[in-house]
């Protein structure tokens, strides 16, 4: 059975702990033993004989030294992982797409419900021991439209039905149905969706295609209350022109679980605007997602190990 071990950058996620997903995995798989590499010399010594690694982060100058050949993400984005150098030595790769898909849809869920109720006016008035009514909206017949329909994109929709939103989005291909999405576009109609949402999410991965997406013309076509919400990776969203057009209330405001720059520097204008809520990047945090990363590790562990790659989930290169 091929070794296997976790890179200490799983601790980097900060909503996994290293030593966690190590007792789920081998719960699972007794007869499997996933040490923990905690500095970059351990890593280097443990990996002199495995050939399986679990990493959020990897410096591709460690695949010289080492025999890798298969890398398991914790997260369902891969952008801080240099594809091409493992394309050029032959290693695969896979994600957890989808083990975070519960989370990160209450939150955005959270984010709608706290802006629609104005549960941040409420929040302000108990610290400053004020007793005002008010009356908040109701997301029922708003419409979200999402733009990226993966895992996180379509289990958000499921929840936003449930309250009885609207949901339209985007998707690669839209000619494949989507449950709970009343229309799919493709990526071109990108406009439609933003022209009628009340609240547009974002969730597609970072690629070249989609970094700087959403720019001053793109949150030009947004209705002038309608709120973004960003859950994919900040670079995705032009954070100067989201900015700009905050201050000047061209939208009604935002929910960021993700930025440019993380952690998200003091000196950010975000900080001070009273139409945003900040997250730090924890919209994937569960008690539970150790286990769900180890059913997705030992399920791609097992179909490497009998030499069937074409059996792997969520599989990259």
């Amino acid at each position: 059975m091929p070794d296997a071990v976790i890179h200490h950058s799983v601790h980097g996620t900060h909503w996994l702990d290293a030593t966690a997903l190590r007792a789920a995995i081998e719960e699972r798989h007794p007869d499997l033993s996933v040490p923990v590499a905690h500095t970059p010399a351990e890593l280097l010594d443990l990996l002199a004989d495995a050939e399986v690694l679990l990493t959020s982060f990897l410096d591709t100058a460690v695949l010289e030294e080492v025999p890798v050949r298969w890398i398991q993400a914790p997260s369902a984005g891969v952008d801080m992982i240099d594809l091409e150098a493992l394309r050029d030595r032959d290693v695969l790769l896979t994600t957890a797409a989808g083990a975070h898909a519960q989370p990160v849809a209450e939150q955005v869920l959270g984010y709608m419900l706290a802006f629609e109720r104005r549960l941040d006016e409420a929040i302000a008035m108990r610290e400053r021991g004020v007793w005002e009514r008010f009356t908040g909206g109701e997301l029922a017949e708003k419409t979200l439209g999402i733009v990226g329909l993966g895992a996180i994109g379509r289990r958000t929709a499921e929840l936003a039905a449930a309250v009885g939103m609207d949901v339209v989005g985007t998707k690669s291909d839209p000619s494949e149905d989507v449950a709970a999405v009343d229309t799919v576009y493709g990526p071109e109609d990108l406009s439609a969706v933003l022209l009628e949402s009340d609240y547009v999410l974002l969730a597609c991965p970072l690629t070249e295609e989609t970094e700087g997406l959403i720019g001053r013309e793109q949150l030009g076509l947004m209705a002038d209350d309608a709120v973004l919400v960003n859950v994919a990776r900040g670079p995705v969203v032009d954070e100067d022109a989201l900015v700009t057009e905050l201050q000047q209330r061209g939208i009604r405001g935002a929910a960021l679980d993700v930025f440019a720059t993380e952690p998200l520097p003091a000196e950010s204008t975000l900080w001070d605007l009273s139409n945003v809520i900040l997250t730090p990047h924890n919209g994937g945090a569960s008690p539970r997602m150790s286990d769900r990363i180890a059913d997705i590790f030992v399920e791609n562990y097992e179909a490497f190990a009998d030499g069937a790659p074409e059996r792997m989930q969520n599989r990259v290169l």
